[in-house]
């Protein structure tokens, strides 16, 4: 029989622990950034984690622009409820990639009005950037992008953008113009290029399609996506005839079958 000194006890020990996590930066009610499709929610646990650390890269150097457009249709979503993104990249970064564009943004559903770009010299400024916001609650997510492989964010660097953004409960994007062979902290790994979208009634430009390779994942299975990206309404929607759950698991390969499918039907 537990006496009630003993029990008082135990209440202070447990209120005291609580108070440790609370402060080195591991909230319980950050949640997730829901993507809006089921297959891919379901696979990441109910939607992209906020107070995690994502990576992204192009899956081929010509892709380095569908791979920032996601991010930044990820950033659009994640600012919806009218909080601020971060947009860092360094001026090498720039001069190969491109800077962004305010009228293109505002295309894409991430006015200038939410989004803070800035500049820096070297890599190393992105990670610090990076970090100190994303211990910050003014923001709702960062996108921090590095030239080529982004070397200086090795598996030291990416724990401590993790640990920032569970102290702020932040979504941290990590943008890779190149992937990388290195291993990181990051919760998820991607690798995205651009897929043909359908065009509208008029016969023009469609919605903006991404194909996504899911190729690291803590929380779920990894796969193959085909989403668009709705500007106006700021959603994610299933591409016609998406790739859908291409693979079952990290380590498993596409399902020709289905992919032969796929790509018979956008012929």
């Amino acid at each position: 029989m537990v006496s009630a000194t003993a029990d008082a006890t135990l209440r202070h020990l447990r209120n005291s622990l609580a108070t440790i996590e609370k402060s080195t930066g591991f909230p319980d009610d950050a949640g997730v950034l829901a993507i809006g499709l089921r297959p891919l929610d379901a696979a990441l646990g109910g939607g992209l984690a906020r107070a995690a650390l994502h990576e992204l890269a192009p899956a081929a150097p010509a892709q380095i622009g569908a791979a920032s457009g996601f991010a930044l249709a990820l950033a659009a979503l994640a600012t919806a409820g009218g909080r601020t993104a971060l947009f860092v990249q360094t001026d090498f970064s720039a001069m190969e990639a491109g800077a962004l564009y305010g009228p293109g943004l505002d295309c894409l559903g991430l006015p200038m009005k939410r989004l803070i770009v800035l500049r820096v010299p070297r890599p190393v400024d992105v990670l610090w950037a990076c970090e100190e916001a994303l211990k910050s609650r003014g923001v709702a997510a960062v996108v921090a992008e590095l030239p080529q492989t982004g070397a200086a964010a090795d598996l030291t660097a990416t724990r401590r953008l993790t640990l920032a953004a569970r102290t702020g409960g932040n979504l941290g994007l990590l943008l890779r113009q190149h992937p990388s062979p290195v291993a990181t902290a990051a919760s998820t790994r991607w690798e995205i290029s651009a897929s043909p979208s359908v065009p509208d009634r008029y016969g023009g430009l469609g919605r903006t399609t991404f194909d996504l390779s899911l190729n690291r994942n803590r929380r779920g299975r990894c796969g193959r996506f085909i989403v668009c990206w709705d500007h106006h309404a700021r959603v994610f929607l299933p591409a016609a005839l998406s790739l859908g759950m291409a693979a079952a698991s990290c380590n498993g390969s596409a399902d020709p079958q289905l992919l032969a499918r796929a790509v018979t039907g956008w012929r």
